[in-house]
């Protein structure tokens, strides 16, 4: 058995944890604000990935860590190079792989689609040059080092658009409004299934230095809305989707430069993910009732 470490105890990272810690390995789950857990073999540590030497004692004689720490979004440009930093300089420190949790902008606006994980990151946002520096930062560490990039969340505790600017108005019954082009079909990726990647790369024996997709399902923003109010009884009263100047008085300003996510199809190749890692995308019934689990 091996001993690992999950940076950051979101739902993600949480679910990592309990996934290796099922398999019988040492995990310590550990963030600013961990709190305690009664999850098999895994002991929480509270701890800042900024700190490098705190977090490297915590990591000594770990096979691999975790990078699964969130920033808040609209300070990713300033709070998460820290949070790379430090992590990079543990692994360094203590000799173990790097396994990052990444997302898909990086890409940025003009990529073809579906996304392969061999294309080249050129962004065209501000989130999507943090997230490209990141990896880069990460590639360029003394150890070996694999990027897991995801598309849009579903499952329980996750915050995406949806679950932000739709979901609500679904469980409430009333009229939904999202963003972009309601009829074009979106990746959505299970935080349940990117667990299960994050996992399954930590045994990958194929060279590193790469990036992996997160097996996903697909649906236009309208049919998840309409699959979304079946499961919960309701009737979709009306759908639209809304203006950037609404997007900007609901103070969901930081939207904006991410829409493009929305305005056309947004297709992922998870091919290799599949092949290589094992990992196949659970059904899209599963993430929405996982994703209502409070409210079923």
């Amino acid at each position: 058995m091996s001993f690992y470490v999950v940076v950051g105890a979101g739902p993600v990272g949480r679910e990592t944890a309990r996934l290796l810690g099922e398999e019988g390995h040492d995990v310590v789950l550990t963030s600013r604000g961990v709190g305690s857990n009664a999850l098999p073999n895994v002991r929480t540590i509270q701890a800042d990935a900024t700190h490098a030497s705190e977090l490297s004692r915590i990591c000594r004689g770990a096979d691999a860590i975790f990078m699964c720490a969130m920033a808040a979004y609209d300070r990713w440009p300033i709070d998460f190079f820290p949070i790379i930093d430090g992590t990079v300089r543990a692994a360094e420190a203590v000799g173990a792989k790097l396994i990052v949790l990444g997302n898909l902008y990086g890409y940025g606006e003009n990529a073809d689609s579906p996304l392969r994980s061999d294309l080249p990151l050129d962004p065209t946002s501000r989130k999507g040059t943090a997230r490209t520096i990141m990896w880069q930062r990460a590639v360029r560490a003394d150890v070996p080092a694999i990027e897991i990039r995801s598309s849009d969340y579903l499952g329980h505790g996750a915050i995406s658009y949806f679950s932000l600017i739709a979901l609500p108005s679904i469980i409430e019954g009333k009229p939904t409004a999202f963003i972009g082009d309601l009829d074009a079909p979106h990746a959505w990726t299970f935080t349940k299934d990117v667990a299960r990647t994050l996992v399954a790369a930590a045994r990958y024996n194929g060279e590193w230095g790469r990036a992996f997709h997160v097996p996903s399902q697909y649906a236009s923003p309208r049919e998840l809305i309409q699959k979304t109010a079946a499961v919960l009884g309701r009737e979709v009263s009306g759908t639209r989707s809304y203006s950037a100047p609404e997007i900007e008085s609901l103070g969901m300003h930081e939207a904006i430069e991410m829409s493009y996510l929305f305005e056309r199809p947004l297709l992922v190749d998870a091919s290799d993910t599949e092949a290589l890692l094992g990992v196949k995308a659970s059904s899209l019934e599963e993430m929405i009732a996982d994703t209502l689990r409070d409210h079923l």
